[in-house]
C-alpha cells in the first residue's frame, strides 16, 4: 500500500472507534463529507485491503493489443524504417488499413529503437578546441595581414 493509503486507513480507524469526527476526518483525508460517511462502511466490510484503488493491477480498457503492435512494428521495420513516426502512422494506415496515432507509433519506435528523438541521435561535428586568451584566433599561414606601407 502506498503512504497514502496508510494515512487513509489509520484516519478511518480513528473515525471508527470515535476518536474523530466525521468532519474532521474529511478534513484529514481532503474528501467531501459525504464520501468521508462512505468510506468507514467499505473499510469495515473489507478490512484495509479495501481501501485501495479497485482497478490496481489491471490492464487499461484501450490497450491495444500486443500482437497489432508487433505486427505495426515488424512493417515499420520493412518498409518505412528511414521515416518518421508520423509518415510512418499514415503510410501503415493509407497502404496496410492499421490506425495507429502518430504518438502511440513514436512510443513504440523509441522502444524498439527504430527511431530515436533528435535530441538523442548521435551528433556528427568535430569539436573545437578551446583558445588560451579570450579572443584568440589563429591566422593560417600565408593568410597574415601583410604590413601596410
Amino acid at each position: 500500500m502506498s503512504k497514502r493509503e496508510l494515512q487513509r486507513v489509520n484516519v478511518l480507524a480513528q473515525v471508527d472507534d470515535g476518536r474523530l469526527g466525521i468532519d474532521a476526518g474529511a478534513g484529514i483525508l481532503g474528501v467531501s463529507r459525504r464520501q468521508m460517511l462512505r468510506l468507514p462502511k467499505r473499510h469495515r466490510g473489507g478490512g484495509a485491503a479495501s481501501i485501495r484503488h479497485a482497478s490496481r493491477g489491471r490492464t487499461a480498457g484501450n490497450r491495444i493489443h500486443d500482437a497489432r503492435r508487433d505486427l505495426s512494428l515488424s512493417l515499420v521495420r520493412e518498409h518505412f524504417t528511414d521515416s518518421g513516426p508520423t509518415l510512418a502512422a499514415e503510410k501503415l494506415a493509407k497502404l496496410h488499413g492499421i490506425r495507429v496515432s502518430r504518438e502511440t507509433l513514436r512510443k513504440w519506435m523509441a522502444e524498439a529503437e527504430i527511431w530515436l528523438p533528435r535530441r538523442q541521435r548521435h551528433r556528427i561535428r568535430q569539436p573545437r578546441l578551446r583558445r588560451d586568451a579570450l579572443g584568440e584566433l589563429i591566422q593560417p599561414l600565408g593568410t597574415l595581414p601583410s604590413a601596410m606601407p
